[in-house]
């Protein structure tokens, strides 16, 4: 199986700054994508801080693993690296008390063959594109989502939801958090996308969909999104990660200026 990779990020259309955070190693098949919380410059530390240590231990690992890792064993190594970034990040957050109550949400996909493994805490989320069926593979940890599982809210209800962006995980806020690690199945052909909230509160399921069935490369299907997200008010810092599994290289390969940037 042949992975290509593409990421968008804008800070949006009301802010100043980007809490966004996202980065991706093609040789180590990996994604990261974070959206960072907290006081002056706080989040952005901690979105960037969550990135830079999953990618650069994550790769690392599997760099060192060479290939013969099962996928069991790659679960366990990314187990491991969450526990560890979220302790770093919560160690830096007491250390600086104009980082004080710094976290930031993650979502993370590892690739190997036909596999994939996605980890993830918070609102930010992954979705697969399968031929017509647009799937998404991740629940958000929020209030909102807890309300929607109980039964007191419809998902339309939700959508105008004051709830909203109030999320009840994060990496980085305690020396201990859950993470959430599925593995999926890929099929050649599926679309992958990994999104911050300002993404999916400007845009609707149908609509990101819409544009990943008729995009013809990753780098056009992201400029879209990010396009639109703003353009639908763009109120918050829009992150997209896509990843492609294909047989062979796309031919628009899109090569990603690595930024650590992050959201208010």
């Amino acid at each position: 199986m042949n992975y290509t990779f593409c990421a968008q990020t804008s800070p949006g259309r009301t802010r100043d700054n980007n809490e966004d955070s996202v980065i991706f190693d093609e040789a180590a098949l990996l994604g990261v994508l974070a959206d960072g919380m907290g006081g002056y410059k706080a989040g952005e530390i901690a979105s960037s801080m969550a990135t830079a240590f999953v990618r650069t231990e994550l790769a690392h690992w599997l760099s060192q693993a060479g290939g013969k890792a099962d996928i069991q064993e790659i679960r366990r190594a990314l187990e491991l690296c969450l526990d560890n970034a979220n302790h770093s990040i919560y160690l830096a957050s007491r250390a600086n008390p104009d980082y004080s109550g710094m976290g930031t949400t993650l979502v993370v996909g590892v690739f190997q063959g036909d596999q994939m493994l996605v980890g993830h805490i918070g609102d930010s989320r992954c979705y697969r594109l399968r031929g017509n069926e647009f799937l998404q593979i991740t629940k958000d940890h929020s209030l909102l989502q807890e309300h929607i599982d109980a039964g007191l809210l419809t998902v339309e209800q939700a959508a105008t939801s004051p709830l909203k962006n109030l999320v009840t995980r994060a990496m980085g806020v305690d020396d201990e958090v859950l993470f959430e690690i599925n593995q999926h199945h890929v099929v050649a052909g599926d679309v992958y996308l990994m999104c911050t909230d300002g993404l999916t509160d400007m845009m609707s399921d149908a609509a990101i969909a819409s544009v990943l069935r008729r995009g013809s490369s990753l780098t056009q299907m992201a400029d879209e999104l990010v396009s639109e997200a703003n353009r639908n008010g763009g109120r918050d810092n829009i992150t997209v990660l896509l990843t492609r599994a294909g047989d062979a290289p796309e031919p628009d390969r899109h090569r990603l200026m690595p930024r650590w940037l992050g959201k208010q």
